[in-house]
C-alpha cells in the first residue's frame, strides 16, 4: 500500500504523460463530458451559454464572417460554435477527437439541414486538401498540448489558412497561473459519479511547474475492476512567450483581447485571446 500510495504522490516531469484520448473517449466519461458541453449555464467543458454567444457575435464582426467565408475549428466539440457559424452561412469544418462529441454535432447539423463537414480526428493527425480564411482553436485547447505538439500544431494551420487568412486561439494566462495552488485531495463515489457509475475513489494531485509556468492535474482512479492515471496538463502563457512561439511557426499576433468575446486586455488577466497571421 505505501508503494502504491508514494505512486500515486509522484510528480511526473513535464509532459511525461499524454492521456487525453482516454479522457474524451471513455464510453463513460465522455457521455459525462457531453453534459457539462450541453449545459448552457456551466464552464467545465465549454463555457457558459452566454458567453458563447458574445464570443460568436465578436468573431462574426471581427472576422466579416458571412456566406462563403471558410472556417475550420479544431477541438469543435458537439458543435456550439460551428452549429451557429455554418447558420450564418459559412463553410465549416470541425475537428474533434471525441466520437460522443463529433456524433452529437453531426445529429445537429442533420436536422438543421447544415453542410458541415466534421472530421473524427486527433488535430495533431488531421490532415486536408482544404484552405480556410479562419482557424479557431476555442477553451484553452492550446494549453493542454506539449511543446512539440504545439509546434506540430501551428505548422498544420501554416499549411491549412489561406493566405490574408487568420488564426484565432485563446490561452491561459501567467496571471491565472499565479493563483493556482498545489494541493492533494481524495473522494470516494458509491456510484454515478464522474468518472465511474460504479464505486470508485480518486486522488487529484494538483503540481505547479514554476519554471515551465506548466499546470498538471493528475487523478489516480481506482475501481474494483481497473485503475485509471489521467494527466490533464495546462499550459500558461504571457503576451511575449505566445509571441515567440506564434512567430518560431511563422506567425505574427496582430491583436490581443483578454478573452475571444473580444474584451480588452488588462494586467491581471486570467486568459490572453489573439488573432494572428501569416507572416510576410
Amino acid at each position: 500500500m505505501f508503494d502504491v500510495l508514494e505512486q500515486i504522490n509522484k510528480r511526473p516531469k513535464p509532459y511525461e504523460f499524454y492521456t487525453t484520448p482516454l479522457l474524451w473517449n471513455d464510453a463513460y466519461v465522455s457521455q459525462k463530458m457531453l453534459e457539462f458541453h450541453l449545459d448552457e449555464t456551466a464552464d467545465p467543458a465549454s463555457r457558459n451559454q452566454a458567453f458563447v454567444d458574445r464570443s460568436l457575435d465578436c468573431i462574426v464582426r471581427h472576422f466579416e464572417v458571412g456566406p462563403g467565408t471558410k472556417i475550420a475549428d479544431f477541438g469543435c466539440g458537439p458543435g456550439l460554435y460551428t452549429t451557429p457559424l455554418a447558420e450564418r452561412g459559412a463553410e465549416v469544418t470541425g475537428i474533434d477527437l471525441s466520437e460522443r462529441s463529433i456524433a452529437h454535432a453531426r445529429q445537429t447539423a442533420a436536422e438543421r439541414q447544415l453542410a458541415i463537414d466534421y472530421v473524427l480526428a486527433n488535430y495533431l493527425e488531421f490532415s486536408t486538401d482544404k484552405r480556410f480564411d479562419l482557424i479557431t482553436m476555442i477553451y484553452c485547447d492550446f494549453c493542454v498540448l506539449s511543446p512539440e505538439q504545439r509546434r506540430t500544431l501551428l505548422t498544420k494551420f501554416r499549411t491549412f489558412v489561406e493566405p490574408g487568412g487568420a488564426i484565432l486561439l485563446d490561452v491561459h494566462s501567467v496571471d491565472w497561473f499565479a493563483g493556482v495552488e498545489e494541493q492533494r485531495t481524495y473522494e470516494y463515489s458509491a456510484g454515478d459519479g464522474f468518472w465511474s457509475a460504479d464505486p470508485h475513489h480518486v486522488f487529484l494531485n494538483r503540481f505547479k511547474y514554476e519554471q515551465e509556468k506548466l499546470y498538471l492535474d493528475k487523478y489516480t482512479i481506482f475501481e474494483r475492476s481497473r485503475t485509471r492515471e489521467i494527466y490533464n496538463w495546462l499550459q500558461a502563457f504571457d503576451l511575449a512567450s505566445l509571441r515567440h512561439e506564434l512567430r518560431d511557426s511563422g506567425f505574427e499576433i496582430v491583436q490581443h483581447f483578454a478573452n475571444v468575446a473580444g474584451d480588452p486586455y488588462q494586467p491581471g488577466s486570467t486568459e490572453i485571446a489573439i488573432v494572428a497571421r501569416l507572416r510576410n
